[in-house]
């Protein structure tokens, strides 16, 4: 099964506030969303489920979109969360003071399917968060890696499969020999991995997982993305790193923005079971459209 996941960030603020949701109401905008999904039959693709991880304003409306229609038209559609809380609430313990946050059982209560945890923009707040009162990059990375490992066990906890992004900076990555490169893009894959998913031995069984790979150092405006080689190595190692510590095959998605003119080459990799949609359509006003969605799986095909 290939897994293609569409973050829509924050598409619930519109373009007059500064934001790109192309409609005033956010909410009639993600209705659209399904409708369209629906429509492009999105929920009943041979082989591939397509997952859409949205901000905590619009899971309740699409959740609720979604479910107006039979479920054989909305069968491989999924909603997530961006992310969930490092704790959660707990009968006899913390009744849910968790405000500004949102919790794992919250998730589940509304729907959710699946949380995007360790995104790279999730890391970088995080990191600069902590480096405001520690100077020490590498206890910082620490302690940002095992706040994510409690983020994913406690969706696993409510049942909620997790999508874990990781990847490498440019500075992690360095600038010396290819053979120097890949020896730190191993090391900084590896200490990422086996922190992140510290503990899920437990979970293997009744929950999927999927990891989704952002070259951080190639994301962006002017940067030059990853070939098919390197991609491909990266890929390679993230299975083999998760096979040997917990023995089993993990799909591997490419996270560095999944579009129509990459999906053919992307899809060519035996390593790697899918992608990251962001938005599918790059010049101004950027969009995200569902027709365009189904153009990029059918070139991903």
């Amino acid at each position: 099964m290939k897994q293609i996941f569409v973050n829509l960030k924050r598409f619930d603020v519109a373009e007059s506030f500064g934001g790109i949701c192309p409609m005033e109401d956010s909410k009639k905008w993600i209705e659209w969303v399904i409708d369209e999904s629906i429509k492009n039959n999105l929920g009943q693709l041979d082989d591939i489920e397509v997952g859409y991880i949205l901000p905590e304003s619009l899971l309740v409306t699409a959740i609720e979109r979604l479910n107006t229609y039979d479920e054989s038209q909305t069968a491989g559609i999924h909603i997530g969360s961006q992310s969930v809380f490092r704790d959660d609430v707990k009968k006899g313990g913390n009744f849910g003071a968790f405000s500004t946050n949102l919790p794992a059982a919250a998730a589940k209560n509304l729907g959710v399917t699946w949380a995007m945890i360790g995104h790279s923009e999730e890391r970088r707040d995080k990191i600069q968060l902590m480096s405001r009162v520690s100077e020490d990059t590498n206890a910082v990375k620490k302690a940002v890696d095992e706040v994510l490992n409690e983020e994913v066990i406690c969706a696993l906890e409510r049942e909620i499969n997790v999508l874990l992004c990781v990847g490498e900076t440019a500075e992690e990555k360095g600038s010396g020999s290819e053979a120097e490169q890949e020896a730190n893009v191993k090391a900084v894959l590896k200490s990422q991995l086996l922190t992140n998913l510290k503990g899920i031995e437990p979970y293997i069984d009744r929950a999927k997982f999927v990891i989704g790979y952002e070259p951080i150092w190639a994301i962006g405006p002017g940067k030059t993305p990853p070939g098919k080689e390197y991609i491909s190595f990266v890929s390679s190692y993230i299975k083999e790193v998760v096979m040997e510590a917990y023995g089993f095959d993990i799909p591997v998605i490419y996270g560095g923005g999944l579009k129509e003119a990459n999906a053919p080459m992307i899809a060519s990799i035996d390593t790697i079971n899918g992608g990251l949609v962001a938005l599918t359509t790059f010049t101004i006003p950027p969009k995200f459209e569902p027709e365009a969605l189904k153009n990029i799986i059918d070139s991903y095909k």
